[in-house]
């Protein structure tokens, strides 16, 4: 992402800030407890983003993020509750993710499906699964060992913030700091002349769907754990708000340019902008018409620069 890109997120983030410091009812946005508030909202959209990123980035799109989340959190909620360790429940739930995500890639890559299709039909696949595994009903009475990961705290730090800055910090270090992060932006920019150069474009393509299938996984099990359950319903629209953190932080749809810490910012300005309407007592279906309208304004950005 540009310089100019960057810094004019952050200026449209501060504003937001500013604003709403200003609009909202006095002691109620610039808090602590609400600023941590809304670290912890947006904690799992940018772990989910942030695989999301890389899918953009080589100009694919995956919506089955929140049908894996429902189907990981369902998952690794029913092994604990059946006495499972936590580790290897935790284990077995992202792995369920990661499958996910090789059906799509495998679908994309060696049977030629337009991404579009191929996770509009594991979308509804995992979904459907994540029922099956639980006849429709949440899976409760979940142990500390594991609801702590969503509910507790390190210091004053919720423990899924710590989670969500771990994986922007790897995210962000894969994509600048190895090869593979150096061709998915290859891939993105110009998949043929990528290939011709002797990329394996399939393999970079199947690495990158995995990889969202278990940051989604991590996302479910992170969510179940907060929500003391897990619930085949979970992760509804998930997809959608995780793709406008990515474009609204600057990541083309076209793929090849943008990075992960303009995505982290997309999530923050729409995290922040989700709370003060709150704040402001705005009636949540106008909220649905300002979050479309400032995705919308978005897209047609991106659509101007290229």
């Amino acid at each position: 992402m540009g310089g100019s890109r960057r810094w004019g997120l952050v200026g449209a983030f501060l504003l937001f800030c500013v604003f709403l410091a200003l609009a909202a009812p006095p002691q109620t946005f610039l808090t602590g407890r609400n600023l941590t508030f809304v670290l912890l909202q947006i904690s799992v959209n940018v772990i989910l983003a942030a695989g999301m990123t890389l899918v953009i980035l080589s100009a694919g799109i995956d919506l089955s993020v929140g049908s894996v989340v429902a189907l990981a959190g369902v998952v690794g909620a029913d092994l604990v509750a059946s006495g499972v360790p936590v580790p290897l429940a935790a284990s077995a739930a992202v792995a369920t993710g990661a499958v996910v995500g090789l059906v799509n890639g495998a679908s994309i890559v060696y049977l030629r499906v337009a991404p579009f299709i191929a996770t509009l039909a594991t979308m509804t696949a995992a979904r459907g699964l994540a029922y099956l595994y639980t006849d429709g009903v949440s899976v409760g009475n979940l142990p500390g060992s594991f609801t702590a990961w969503g509910v507790g705290r390190f210091g004053p730090v919720p423990v899924p913030v710590l989670v969500a800055a771990g994986v922007v910090l790897m995210t962000w270090l894969l994509l600048t700091r190895t090869v593979f992060g150096r061709r998915v932006y290859a891939v993105g920019g110009n998949e043929e002349a990528t290939r011709l150069s002797g990329v394996h474009v399939g393999r970079v393509k199947l690495g990158v769907y995995v990889l969202m299938g278990a940051l989604a996984a991590l996302g479910g099990l992170l969510l179940a754990a907060r929500l003391g359950a897990g619930d085949p319903k979970a992760g509804q629209l998930f997809e959608l708000t995780a793709i406008a953190a990515v474009v609204v932080g600057g990541t083309s749809l076209a793929g090849g340019r943008g990075g992960v810490w303009g995505t982290v910012l997309g999530a923050l300005i729409i995290g922040v902008l989700s709370n003060g309407l709150v704040l402001l007592d705005v009636s949540a279906f106008y909220q649905m018409v300002v979050k479309g309208m400032v995705i919308l304004a978005a897209v047609a950005l991106d659509r101007g620069r290229r």
